[in-house]
C-alpha cells in the first residue's frame, strides 16, 4: 500500500519509477517468509507465458551491441536495457504478491483505494503543471547523484520534480501536465488507468465524503486533460466510458446506463460552450508529432524484420527523424535529429527489443488473462479487465513502463486471486501456474 498511496512522496524524493525496485525487495522476503512457513505459492495462469517474456528479454542483450539498419551505431545502451528487465522483474514480484494476499489480508477495497488516492494525487499534478508549469524543485536523490549523471536528459526526467514539459505543438510553446510522473505522457496513460480506481473505490463504494471528493476531482481532471493535448488520453477515456456502458447493460443496469450516458452528453455540452473547445480545436489543427511517430514506427516494424526472434535487446536512435535527415537538432530545424525507435509506445518498444518472438509472449500474457476473466461483471472485476484491455490501445502511442504496466500487473493480480478464491479447492503452486 505504501508504494501507490505513497507515490507522490517517492516521487518528490526523486526516486519516482526507482520506487518500484525497492518495494520489490520486502515483497519478495514476504513471498519467501509465507513459503518457509508452509504457504502455497500461486502463479496466476498463463505464468509461463510471462516468464518466457522475461528470459526472451535477457536474451535480447546480446545483441545490444549491434547495429539494426536504419539506427544510428552505437546508441544501444546496454544499462538502459537491464534497468528495463529489472523493472520488468520488479512488476512481476508485485504481482505475484497481490495474487498471493489473500482478499482478508488486502482487500479489493484497500487496493481500490489507493490507486484512487494516487489519482487525485495525478489530478492535483495535473492541476499544478497546467497552471503553474514552471515549478520544479530539486530532489535529494538528484542532490546526491554526481552532476555529470543528474545533468542527463534522461536521469532529469526521473530524477527531478517539475510540474509539466513545456513543449511546442500548437506552433508555439505551451505547458503539458506530467506531475507526479516522468513524462506528459505517463500522465496521461496514468490518469485514464487511476479514474477507473477512483470511480471504484471513492465513487461507488465510499462514504459520502469520498464520493463527494472523487466526484470533483473526475469533473476538474477534464481541465489538465485538455490542456494535456493528449489524443490517445481523451480516445482512451472514450474508450473507457464505452466499456462501462456495456458493462452495465451484460449486468442489466440499465437505469446506470442511462445515468452515465446522461453526465456523459453533460460534460461534452461544458466541454463544447467553453475555451476549451479552441485547445482541442487548435490540437486537432496541430498533429505534431505524426511524421516522427510514423517514421519511428517503421524504424522498430524494420528492425523486428530483421531479428524476428529475440530483438535488439534495446532502443536505438534513428538516422534522422519525420522532419529531417539530419543527425542531430539546430535552432533552425528544432524538429531535426535522431528519433528514438521504441520510445513512442510499448508495442514498438516491445518489436525493437524483443522481435516478434518476445511480442507476442508479452501480449499473449495479458490477453489471456483478460479473455479468461472476462466473466467477472463485478465492480473490481470490470475495472480490473478494463485496466488490461487499456493496454492494448495506449501500446501504440504511450511505453507502458514503469507505473501503467504495474497498475495492469495488479489489475492481472486480482483478477486471478478472486477467480482462485472463489474456487473451493485449494490448488498448488505449479498447478495453479500452468493451467
Amino acid at each position: 500500500m505504501w508504494l501507490t498511496a505513497g507515490y507522490p512522496l517517492w516521487w518528490a524524493l526523486g526516486l519516482g519509477q526507482f520506487a518500484f525496485w525497492l518495494f520489490a525487495v520486502p515483497m519478495v522476503i514476504e513471498l519467501v517468509r509465507r513459503h518457509h512457513a508452509g504457504r502455497p505459492l500461486f502463479l496466476p495462469s498463463g505464468f509461463t507465458l510471462w516468464v518466457l517474456f522475461l528470459v526472451w528479454s535477457v536474451a535480447g542483450l546480446v545483441l545490444v551491441g549491434l547495429t539494426p539498419a536504419g539506427a544510428l551505431a552505437g546508441t544501444g545502451g546496454m544499462l538502459g536495457a537491464i534497468m528495463r528487465i529489472i523493472t520488468y522483474l520488479a512488476l512481476t514480484v508485485l504481482m505475484l504478491y497481490v495474487g498471493n494476499l489473500s482478499r482478508t489480508e488486502l482487500s479489493d477495497l484497500r487496493i481500490a483505494r489507493a490507486l484512487g488516492w494516487l489519482c487525485l494525487a495525478t489530478v492535483a499534478g495535473g492541476l499544478l503543471g497546467t497552471f503553474w508549469p514552471y515549478f520544479e524543485f530539486t530532489s535529494l536523490v538528484e542532490m546526491l547523484l554526481p552532476g555529470s549523471l543528474a545533468g542527463e536528459s534522461y536521469v532529469q526526467a526521473l530524477v527531478h520534480p517539475s510540474a509539466a514539459q513545456i513543449m511546442d505543438v500548437l506552433g508555439y510553446e505551451s505547458p503539458r501536465p506530467k506531475a507526479p510522473w516522468e513524462y506528459t505522457n505517463t500522465w496521461g496513460n496514468m490518469l485514464s488507468l487511476l479514474l477507473i480506481w477512483l470511480v471504484v473505490g471513492w465513487v461507488a463504494r465510499g462514504s459520502t465524503r469520498r464520493q463527494l471528493i472523487g466526484v470533483t476531482a473526475i469533473a476538474v481532471s477534464v481541465v489538465p486533460v485538455v490542456y494535456s493535448l493528449n489524443r490517445g488520453l481523451w480516445v482512451g477515456l472514450a474508450l473507457s466510458v464505452a466499456f462501462a456502458l456495456v458493462q452495465l447493460l451484460r449486468r442489466g443496469r440499465i437505469a446506470a446506463v442511462s445515468l452515465c450516458a446522461g453526465a456523459v452528453a453533460l460534460a461534452l455540452a461544458a466541454v463544447l460552450v467553453s475555451p476549451l473547445l479552441d485547445i482541442l480545436q487548435e490540437r486537432a489543427d496541430n498533429p505534431h508529432s505524426d511524421d516522427g511517430r510514423a517514421v519511428a514506427s517503421a524504424a522498430a516494424l524494420r528492425a523486428a524484420g530483421d531479428s524476428p526472434v529475440v530483438g535488439w535487446g534495446t532502443t536505438r536512435a534513428a538516422l534522422g527523424s519525420g522532419s529531417s535527415i539530419a543527425i542531430g537538432k539546430s535552432p533552425e530545424c528544432p524538429q531535426c535529429g535522431n528519433n528514438t525507435i521504441g520510445n513512442n509506445g510499448q508495442l514498438w518498444l516491445l518489436l525493437i527489443a524483443n522481435g516478434w518472438g518476445g511480442t507476442l509472449l508479452f501480449l499473449a500474457f495479458f490477453a489471456q488473462a483478460a479473455w479468461r476473466h472476462r466473466g467477472d461483471l463485478s465492480l473490481v472485476g470490470s475495472a480490473s479487465l478494463l485496466s488490461i484491455l487499456l493496454l492494448f490501445w495506449y501500446m501504440f502511442f504511450y511505453v507502458a513502463l514503469t507505473a501503467p504496466l504495474a497498475v495492469s500487473m495488479i489489475a492481472v493480480a486480482l483478477l486471478w486471486r478472486r477467480s482462485r478464491e472463489k474456487t473451493p479447492t485449494v490448488v498448488s503452486t505449479l498447478e495453479s501456474g500452468v493451467r
